[in-house]
């Protein structure tokens, strides 16, 4: 079993470096068949969007009991080799969505605060300050962060090209994107500073994955704490927004909502216990009369069949969600094994040579590129109603 761990890992020396190649295996066998899990899930509910509600706990049996195989089998071709180049093409993929997610986050996020201080307004003139105070503080503390990180990454990743060019690069979008909001009535400025404080994180994480050791101080520690715990966080951020608005859109459309109607005074054809739509032992109904309904709204109790056509109308989208928890499973890959890097010895020049310094080059091209995407889209969300004026964008 020792042997199927380390396969793979024939290329490096030192035990460190072999034991960082096993433990980025043991991180790839359950992240790989989660993988594997969720696009089998996809596939499955894009053709059977009900398969998705059925059948769990045979499901989780075979997936745990394929894990527990997975201990058994070599790394290499499927974990050390095929998944680690799927998991970073899935990663980088899923930054540009998770920045999808936190632009939505954001504007809801500011859509909420303002909505309290209107009603707060409402109710009492000059009551709703506080919410617009928060929402101020808010992006003052964003912005603080985010240009603090900007100083201290020029402080310390600082002596390479690349390093400054992806430093000033972010410092320059944030500013175009800043100044493009305030240039007009779209988006809002919590808005644009949460996108500043990400397009920061995207940077750091960029800069610390350069093969460099002149400009990378974080080069020799093969667990960066901060940027797996930062990682790990927006994951968890993408996927718990991403669950509430797939749900929230089922609970709160038409068709996700059972049928209601209204029960009238007219008592001529009502009988206690004989009308399907009410529930005789509910504690919330008051029968004054046997033979009168009581007034209000009734939920309306449907057959299971078709229960499940008005309640799950919405399940056959579910393949998104099951798509996005697949690219999760690579984002969760690559953050706790950075990228599926190998910390190594420096040789005169400064240049990482134990592993191979491509991987981390490679790693800082994918970042900076999906950060420049991400930061192209808000922007797009800034511009689109301006050029387009007669199209709905809400």
């Amino acid at each position: 079993m020792f042997n199927s761990w380390t396969s793979g890992c024939e290329s490096y020396y030192s035990e460190d470096q072999i034991g960082q190649c096993a433990a980025n295996a043991g991180v790839f066998r359950p992240t790989f068949l989660s993988f594997v899990f969720f696009v089998i899930a996809a596939v499955t509910s894009s053709i059977r969007p009900d398969f998705n509600r059925h059948v769990w706990p045979a499901k989780f049996t075979i997936y745990l009991l394929l894990v527990f195989l997975s201990i058994f089998a070599s790394n290499s071709p499927w974990f050390s080799g095929v998944f680690l180049h799927i998991a970073r093409i899935g990663a980088t993929v899923f930054i540009v969505i998770q920045q999808i997610i936190i632009v939505d986050l954001a504007y809801n996020w500011n859509e909420n605060w303002v909505g309290k201080a209107d009603a707060c307004d409402r109710l009492e003139w000059g009551s709703g300050a506080f919410w617009l105070r928060a929402t101020i503080g808010a992006c003052c503390v964003f912005y603080v962060m985010a240009f603090a990180g900007i100083g201290l990454m020029y402080h310390y990743f600082n002596g390479c090209g690349s390093n400054i060019a992806i430093i000033t690069m972010t410092l320059l979008g944030i500013i175009a994107v800043t100044v493009l909001q305030l240039a007009g009535t779209e988006g809002s400025l919590l808005t644009s500073s949460v996108i500043s404080a990400y397009a920061v994180y995207l940077a750091y994480s960029a800069v610390s994955k350069n093969p460099n050791s002149l400009c990378n101080p974080q080069l020799f520690e093969p667990n960066n704490t901060y940027d797996m715990s930062m990682g790990l966080v927006l994951a968890a951020l993408s996927l718990a927004w991403t669950g509430w608005s797939y749900t929230a859109n089922d609970r709160m459309s038409a068709d996700g909502l059972k049928q209601a109607r209204s029960l009238g005074t007219n008592g001529s054809s009502f009988r206690r216990g004989q009308d399907p739509l009410l529930d005789v032992n509910d504690p919330q109904l008051q029968y004054y009369d046997e033979n009168l309904p009581p007034s209000g709204l009734a939920l309306g109790s449907l057959d299971d069949d078709d229960d499940d056509d008005i309640l799950y109308s919405h399940s056959s989208e579910v393949w998104k969600l099951n798509a996005i928890l697949a690219l999760i499973c690579c984002s969760v890959a690559m953050t706790l094994t950075t990228w599926g890097s190998i910390s190594g010895s420096v040789d005169e020049e400064g240049t990482h040579s134990a592993a191979n310094p491509t991987v981390g080059k490679l790693n800082m091209i994918m970042i900076a590129i999906s950060q420049w995407v991400a930061l192209l889209l808000y922007t797009w969300t800034l511009v689109a109603p301006r050029l387009f004026p007669d199209r709905d964008f809400s």
